[in-house]
């Protein structure tokens, strides 16, 4: 037997046991139970405290402050405790209780609409005490002499259902079997009777509107029936005024709007039906049902980049990003990215928001934030707070405690590049970690052969075109353009005189040997000796089809354009990203090679290994090039996106 059936019938021996003995109870120790439950329940029941958290600030967090919020959640929590508790005395309720705790706001609407002579549905959404509402609801309507009758949907508790099912028959209510729906329903309004259904929640089936700022999954029954037979929709909402004393609002007949075109009356109708609801729920957010996935299938994904102004993290975050935002375009789902350069106040800050984080549990952010007033500069600090993102990329140490605060805070899905210090990766949903690193193998981890970075054929062909007109360089498959990409010094790299020395006169000696031209690029960090030396041996060389000395006169498209339109790239060997970018570009890469960090010599010789690059020494690099060209060998295409796209499928 299934989990999920043992669980089902547990419920049900408990709920057949309790139910006579908390019907003794007097009604207002009853209710206050159903809050001690509710309140306890705030406090244990992290996982999903954290869900209605996440979704009060999705939807409110432009009219209530974060602080606000968590009072929302509990309240919300203490009144679903005692809506639970409200179902056992389901037998108990009468006309003298609806009498007693039960008033009305626009009962006249109800005449108004049973005289169009077409049937009404009532409609609402999940809110309230909502099995007291069918069951007054019925009451109500057999007093004012008009059938009323509810849906009887699968549940995934079905023995739990057949307690409430037993409660509702009790008092008189009326079923519409799901296996002969439509054509009962069709019956119904025929003779002018009513029917009680829901508009939220939609599910996979369902149609996307605008909910609170953001497209979710709407039920579009109530508008299809209203729409087609002409039905009359009523609007209702339940709200609990204090303890037993509840308030039912009967809205004014909807007014169905027309204009021929099914899809998008439907639509329309739907956007206009929720916006009623969503005025209410904002009023009286405790009342609503917040514990469901309410965007889950929504449309659109925010997807936040976190940047700590270091080029090659951000490039890495913009690859994972391209690779999330086509994966989810294939599910025709448009994703949103937003860059935001974290700043932290001082040195010291990026070491207090890491040790604070060491001693937060993993719901510990919600209706807080104090630690981004503590470290984060006021201009990071109001951006990241106004951002309801659904996955936070980050990449580097600094950033991971800042995208773990964000991703709790918004539910979101938190994914990290390169292994951060002091944090366990098992936080993340996702970690995207190069081999070189050594991650430890888990499931939330996807190891990679290089970098991830934004270079792919597309975005070759874009950067060559936009080179090449702003440069004055020839395309075709007649010109061979062989790249260089020089960097700089390093913590344990030095690109000596000699050892650049020997990498232009091979560089030179093989372009002659091809008749190509040489396009030669520095980076930020090549030394001004070095600048000095490239401008000496490139400038006024004949076949240098173009020089960029990138703390003089930096060219955006450089990087990619040279990739573009090169077939030959010779890249130093100190930098993982340029070499990454270099390898995911199908070119024949070439690295000259030279003392490097053990870190560094991993990453190279894995990658020469798995046939990206080419390893040689500078001495050697003409020798190397030609053996290898002359050989017509096709450049092995690095699939480190496959296999991210591939963990997506488990997070996403």
């Amino acid at each position: 037997m299934k989990k999920n059936s043992w669980l089902d019938y547990l419920g049900y021996i408990i709920v057949s046991l309790l139910g006579p003995v908390i019907r003794k109870l007097p009604l207002n120790f009853g209710l206050w139970l159903g809050k001690a439950c509710g309140l306890l329940f705030f406090y244990i029941d992290l996982k999903h405290r954290n869900r209605v958290y996440a979704n009060l600030r999705q939807g409110l967090s432009e009219k209530y402050s974060l602080p606000r919020l968590m009072q929302i959640t509990r309240q919300f929590y203490l009144n679903f405790g005692q809506n639970i508790f409200e179902i056992f005395y389901i037998p108990l309720i009468d006309r003298n209780y609806i009498n007693k705790f039960v008033s009305f706001q626009g009962l006249e609407n109800i005449d108004l609409a049973f005289k169009n002579g077409k049937g009404v549905i009532f409609v609402g959404v999940h809110e309230g005490s909502w099995e007291l509402s069918n069951i007054i609801s019925n009451i109500i309507s057999a007093n004012m002499g008009f059938p009323f009758y509810m849906f009887i949907q699968d549940q995934a508790s079905p023995q739990l259902s057949r307690i409430l099912n037993r409660y509702r028959q009790e008092k008189g209510c009326r079923f519409i079997q799901r296996e002969r729906q439509l054509r009962q329903l069709i019956q119904i309004f025929k003779d002018n009777e009513s029917v009680g259904m829901t508009i939220d929640q939609g599910g996979r089936f369902g149609l996307g509107v605008d909910f609170f700022g953001k497209d979710a999954s709407m039920s579009t029954g109530a508008l299809k029936l209203a729409l087609k037979y002409q039905v009359v929709i009523l609007p209702v909402f339940c709200l609990r005024v204090q303890g037993h004393y509840k308030k039912y609002i009967i809205g004014s007949p909807f007014e169905i709007k027309k204009t021929g075109e099914t899809a998008f009356d439907l639509k329309q109708n739907l956007q206009r039906l929720i916006k009623l609801f969503e005025d209410f729920i904002s009023n009286y957010p405790q009342e609503y049902l917040w514990l469901y996935k309410i965007w889950k299938y929504s449309s659109e994904r925010t997807l936040l980049i976190l940047s700590d102004a270091k080029t090659g993290h951000l490039r890495q975050s913009q690859g994972l990003a391209r690779i999330i935002s086509d994966y989810l375009k294939d599910k025709n789902i448009v994703c949103k990215i937003i860059v935001v350069e974290v700043k932290f106040r001082n040195n010291f800050s990026k070491m207090g928001l890491l040790f604070s984080r060491l001693f937060a549990y993993k719901f510990s952010c919600q209706g807080c934030l104090r630690c981004f007033k503590w470290f984060l500069v006021d201009v990071s600090r109001i951006t990241l707070e106004k951002l309801k993102p659904d996955l936070v990329v980050s990449c580097g140490s600094a950033l991971a405690p800042v995208n773990l605060v964000l991703s709790r805070i918004n539910q979101a899905k938190s994914l990290v590049i390169m292994k951060p210090s002091f944090i366990s990766l098992k936080e993340f949903d996702l970690a995207v970690i190069p081999q070189h690193d050594r991650a430890p193998r888990l499931k939330n981890i996807v190891i990679t052969s290089a970098a991830l970075n934004i270079i792919d054929e597309e975005y070759l062909k874009e950067q060559a075109v936009k080179l090449s007109r702003q440069c004055g360089l020839r395309t075709g498959s007649q010109e061979l353009y062989i790249s260089l990409f020089i960097g700089g010094n390093s913590k344990e790299f030095n690109l000596t005189r000699s050892l650049f020395l020997e990498v232009a006169r091979n560089i030179k000696s093989l372009v002659e040997a091809l008749d190509g031209q040489v396009l030669v690029t520095t980076s930020r960090r090549t030394s001004q000796e070095i600048e000095w030396l490239v401008k000496s041996e490139f400038k006024d060389y004949s076949r240098t089809g173009l020089l960029v000395i990138a703390n003089e006169n930096n060219i955006d498209a450089a990087m990619g354009g040279m990739l573009g339109l090169s077939r030959i790239v010779v890249v130093s060997p100190e930098s993982i990203s340029m070499i990454s970018e270099a390898a995911s570009s199908k070119r024949l890469i070439f690295v000259f090679d030279a003392l490097v960090s053990l870190r560094h010599r991993c990453f190279l010789d894995n990658m020469a290994k798995q046939g990206y690059i080419y390893l040689t020494s500078a001495d050697k690099l003409k020798e190397k090039v030609m053996q290898v060209w002359g050989h017509n060998i096709i450049p092995k295409e690095v699939k480190d996106s496959i296999i991210v796209r591939e963990a997506l499928t488990r997070i996403i």
